[in-house]
């Protein structure tokens, strides 16, 4: 790697450990935020549903902005932007400050997400970006494990206001390499008119598509609230689609998705982030209300998936990079569905040494082949000059088919967490993960190189290279 890529490299690391710590460490938290702030149920949700609604509802949007503007340019902005509303959290006087630094937190969120990706695939290309996105991977699980302990820590140790305030940390250590990265890069040449209507509509069909999914959680399908932010939602996702084939520069060309891998890897993404997020939701309240761990046991019963994703995403990278990302996308969740059919299949009561940690190992090691291959993959498919947007769609297609298949967990279950519920959720997250593996497995292409030698899943082959089986 070049002085340039490991800047490059480190300011994407930081920049996305600052939106996943914010996301994970503020839900401990919660409890000492209403002690000290009042607010009820409502309050605690919206701390933490306010933050997602406006990532979710803005990230296309700010991809589309940052391969427009200057992934360095727009990340800059962001890590501005999302350090303001840090402190505003931090120094919130009252519960609904605090609600609406968190909206605003998000939408900050929202920009740094897309433009921290796109900055290393624009930097690096062929076994250089396959290392690079496999470290990034192992950092950013490496903050996701970290979350839950940052929160609980500043909740016992000092304050909860420490979430918040801690950001200003390593942002202030990447904003030197980020100022560099935005002398060494230059913005590139805006082309035609920035599509405000598709953004707006954008903007509309995400945001509606995920209030309506967080509010079904409480209010149920029927709710008419639930029904109006859905439709409009679906609404405006199809007018979205429509300007996005008629304007003269649309912020999401409908193009891409012709690319094979592109389109391919986004399905493959819904269904193994949707069964991510259902499967481990069941799993962690099985823990806790059924075989009685407590929080922090239930948490430590799930972290040998996520040390898994640590240290062996770079290694999977680099595999990926050689022998193409087809074999690593199906086998990967291949595991993962056969780790929950595993527990699926075990006899109650059960025992967390005996039926659990065996398969959450081998879920995280599927999970390990998998997710950086699958990312270099969806990159690869598309031109550099749009792999913002990219990184956008792509981390927009797991966030909503995690909110998705978290909201029909109950219908899954039958309506109850019991061992039957349980085995029901075990096998549905089987299922999805099986249907990731297949797709993978069935429409995923290596790419051929020019000298009809495979270029592997880190090589920089854009749309309409030749590939093959």
């Amino acid at each position: 790697m070049t002085s340039l890529q490991r800047r490059v490299l480190f300011v994407a690391i930081c920049s996305s450990c600052l939106v996943i710590l914010d996301a994970s460490a503020v839900n401990l938290a919660l409890p000492a935020m209403m002690r000290e702030l009042g607010g009820g149920l409502a309050f605690q949700q919206w701390v933490v549903d306010g933050y997602l609604l406006t990532l979710g509802a803005f990230i296309l949007a700010a991809g589309s902005v940052a391969d427009r503007y200057g992934r360095a340019r727009v990340l800059g902005i962001g890590v501005i932007a999302f350090t303001a509303t840090s402190l505003v959290c931090g120094f919130a006087w009252n519960d609904w400050v605090l609600v609406a630094a968190r909206l605003l937190q998000g939408t900050a969120a929202a920009v740094v997400t897309p433009s921290a990706l796109a900055l290393i695939t624009a930097s690096s290309d062929g076994p250089v970006r396959a290392r690079m996105i496999g470290l990034w991977t192992a950092w950013t699980s490496a903050a996701a494990v970290a979350a839950p302990f940052v929160g609980g820590a500043a909740v016992d140790l000092a304050t909860w206001r420490l979430v918040f305030l801690v950001n200003v940390i390593p942002a202030a250590l990447m904003w030197r390499p980020l100022v560099q990265l935005r002398k060494a890069v230059p913005p590139p040449a805006p082309s035609g008119r920035l599509d405000a209507l598709g953004a707006g509509l954008a903007v509309v069909a995400l945001g509606g598509i995920v209030l309506g999914l967080i509010e079904q959680g409480a209010r149920g399908w029927a709710d008419p609230i639930v029904v109006v932010c859905l439709s409009v939602g679906v609404v405006a996702g199809i007018a979205f689609a429509v300007r996005q084939r008629v304007a003269a520069t649309p912020m999401l060309p409908l193009s891409l998705f012709r690319e094979r891998n592109f389109a391919a890897g986004n399905l493959s993404t819904w269904w193994a982030y949707g069964a991510l997020g259902v499967g481990f939701f069941i799993l962690g309240l099985y823990l806790q209300q059924r075989m009685r761990l407590t929080a922090f046991e239930a948490g430590l019963g799930l972290l040998p998936a996520t040390l898994s994703l640590l240290f062996l995403s770079p290694t999977a990278a680099r595999i990926g990079a050689r022998i193409g990302p087809r074999l690593p996308m199906a086998l990967g969740p291949g595991l993962g569905a056969a780790a929950f059919a595993w527990i699926a299949l075990e006899t109650p009561p059960l025992n967390y040494w005996r039926d659990i940690l065996a398969p959450v190992i081998l879920f995280g090691i599927g999970l390990s082949i998998m997710v950086a291959p699958l990312t270099a993959a969806v990159l690869n498919a598309v031109p550099v000059t749009s792999s913002g947007i990219a990184s956008a769609v792509n981390n927009a297609v797991a966030r909503v088919a995690s909110l998705v298949c978290i909201a029909a967990a109950g219908g899954i279950m039958g309506g109850l967490l019991d061992d039957v519920g349980f085995r029901r959720g075990m096998l549905a997250t089987a299922v999805l993960l099986a249907a990731s593996a297949a797709t993978s497995a069935a429409w995923i292409r290596n790419p051929k190189a020019a000298d009809g030698t495979s270029a592997g899943a880190g090589s920089a082959v854009v749309g309409g290279t030749e590939e093959h089986d």
